[in-house]
């Protein structure tokens, strides 16, 4: 049986602190899961293998006793807590926990006092307005519910898009509601907000002075297939690829609370509210509740939100509980795609590409790039079209004149070259040398265990002419599982190489993922942000490994093509290895046909 994954075992932990607080277990017990369930689906690692090796209780908030709960699911398949508590309650009471506005405790209530153990029977319960006579609850719980489940709630889950589907529909709905008289403020929040690899649906929030115009143009848009109203201020629409939106018309001084709320990932919501309990406040989408003077403060706009919190504006990216709302957090300075310099990944039509070298270099100094590196697929390269190594000695050639006729920025000829699985090269070493360039990549043989791929992947980013390792776990997103590899060993191996690790741009990969990408970067390594390109149309994709990025944490300073060319020249391993051997770094800058220049 193959090792659960991470979000298996993460899934497990918040189920066991669902269950724990259901039963009424004390607030350390089940905060000990929740943070257990935050560091697993976090690690940048198999932590089955961590257990294996007697290495998981390294993880922050895992213990022994967690630990002894990971390799009961190893050795069988459960954990025996979890079934135990399983059968104690209704299994539909942990799917009630899902519901906005519904923690454990204030389900229990429901249970205890009504009997409700399942969506349908709370559905039933606040059609029959049983819901608003439980103390805690009242009318304007049991409205959002019957607008929960207008909503779909108790539908099956929808597919969920990716971001770079997503975002230009939300987009365009925002422009269009922004142009319309009825509207004051229109913005997106949630997930998408957040620019996170995908999302399940878009979240639009609004101030108008005449809400029941604004919500008619809302359900007049092109995009939208189907829109129903729910209450005077709000609607939840389909549009005709099947994403599902949400627009909420607020009052003006309570869309700071709601764009907050409804953009918070659901452990920074979490986080904010124990932290703000902690000062005596309560937090909502309605405002700040102050226990002392009784007072709910409305705020107009996020930054008020924060400021009442004692806290910095936090850019909605780092909204993951990941240490933003820690004491002393100082917001870090996030890259821009204006940041970026330089390009080292694109293709052209020696290989799969659709364009030339002269376009591809023509196009990226036109978008303000220094430098463009060419690296067409190598000699072993599975899928499509491949340059053997005559050809590539050809595109070196090619790429020295295109230095020459292309004013304005440093081409540098370069190569994609496949990692074999013993973790050599495509080409030989020679070849390689005469190269600008080289980023190193997976294209074959996937389905190599931990150790195996491990090894492979070490050997690649220690070879003396890898530049960089591209698109380091193979993963697609919501398609394709990362490769099984221990990129804690490969990090500490690229940041003792000097071998940069790429952060793809492609929109189904954004690989490394944020927190890898997190956790490289701390590890010493060098991130590229690179746009792999197969087109001239297609160099803008930056737009999301900037993305991903800027969700790692990462600025320019730790992201090397935001260096200009004079200063990342020097970092490439051949321009080091040549600094070495002649003691004068200033010769490094330029190489082969980046020389002609």
């Amino acid at each position: 049986m193959p090792d659960p994954p991470n979000a298996t075992i993460a899934a497990l932990f918040d189920e066991l602190a669902d269950l724990y607080e259901l039963d009424g277990a004390v607030v350390h017990r089940v905060l000990a899961y929740r943070n257990a369930a935050k560091a697993v689906r976090e690690a940048p690692v198999s932590v089955a293998a961590m257990h294996r090796q007697g290495r998981a209780t390294e993880l922050a908030g895992v213990g022994t006793t967690l630990d002894e709960k990971i390799g009961q699911l190893l050795e069988t398949g459960s954990i025996p807590a979890v079934e135990k508590l399983r059968a104690k309650f209704p299994p539909g009471l942990v799917d009630l926990t899902r519901l906005p506005g519904l923690g454990p405790k204030r389900v229990r209530a429901l249970y205890d006092q009504l009997g409700i153990d399942s969506l349908d029977a709370l559905h039933a319960a606040a059609e029959s307005q049983r819901l608003r006579g439980i103390r805690g609850f009242g009318a304007r719980f049991e409205e959002a519910v019957l607008a929960a489940f207008a909503a779909g709630v108790d539908e099956e889950p929808a597919p969920r898009v990716l971001l770079h589907k997503a975002l230009p529909v939300g987009e365009g709905i925002v422009e269009a509601l922004r142009a319309h008289p009825a509207a004051d403020r229109v913005d997106l929040a949630g997930s998408v907000r957040r620019l996170t690899d995908s999302v399940k649906d878009l979240d639009v929030i609004a101030t108008s002075p005449n809400p029941p115009a604004l919500l008619e143009a809302f359900a007049r848009l092109d995009v939208i297939e189907e829109c129903s109203a729910s209450g005077e201020a709000g609607a939840r629409a389909r549009t005709h690829s099947g994403m599902k939106i949400d627009l909420r018309v607020v009052a003006p001084d309570q869309f700071g609370n709601l764009l907050q709320h409804l953009t918070g990932s659901k452990a920074h919501n979490v986080a904010l509210r124990e932290a703000a309990v902690r000062r005596g406040l309560h937090v909502s989408e309605y405002g700040i509740l102050d226990d002392v003077s009784g007072e709910t403060l409305r705020c107009a706009h996020e930054e008020e939100v924060y400021e009442r919190l004692g806290l910095p504006w936090i850019p909605p990216e780092l909204r993951e509980d990941r240490g933003e709302l820690a004491p002393g957090f100082a917001v870090p300075r996030l890259l821009t795609q204006d940041d970026l310099r330089g390009d080292l990944h694109c293709h052209t039509v020696a290989s799969d590409g659709r364009h030339t070298v002269e376009e591809m270099a023509s196009a990226a100094r036109d978008r303000g790039l220094e430098y463009l590196a060419i690296t067409d697929h190598s000699a072993t390269h599975g899928f499509g079209n491949h340059v053997a190594p005559d050809e590539l000695e050809r595109q070196i050639e090619r790429v020295a004149a295109a230095n020459r006729r292309v004013e304005g920025i440093t081409v540098l000829a370069g190569t994609e070259a496949n990692i074999l699985p013993d973790g050599s090269l495509d080409y030989p070493d020679e070849l390689l040398a005469r190269l600008d360039w080289v980023i190193a990549s997976v294209h074959t043989s996937f389905a190599m265990d931990e150790a195996e791929m491990t090894a492979r992947m070490v050997a690649a980013v220690e070879h003396p002419w890898v530049d960089a390792l591209g698109h380091p776990t193979g993963r697609k997103i919501e398609s394709r599982r990362p490769y099984a590899v221990d990129l804690d060993a490969v990090f500490t191996s690229a940041a003792r190489a000097g071998t940069m690790i790429e952060n793809n741009s492609s929109p189904d990969r954004r690989d490394l993922s944020d927190v890898h990408a997190r956790a490289a970067a701390a590890a010493g390594v060098r991130i590229l942000v690179d746009s792999d390109a197969h087109g001239t149309n297609t160099l803008g994709i930056t737009r999301w490994g900037v993305a991903t990025a800027r969700r790692a944490w990462l600025g320019p300073d730790q992201v090397a093509n935001a260096l200009p060319w004079a200063q990342f020249a020097p970092l490439r391993k051949r321009a080091r290895a040549q600094a070495s051997s002649t003691g004068n770094s200033s010769s490094a800058t330029t190489r082969s046909t980046a020389a002609g220049r």
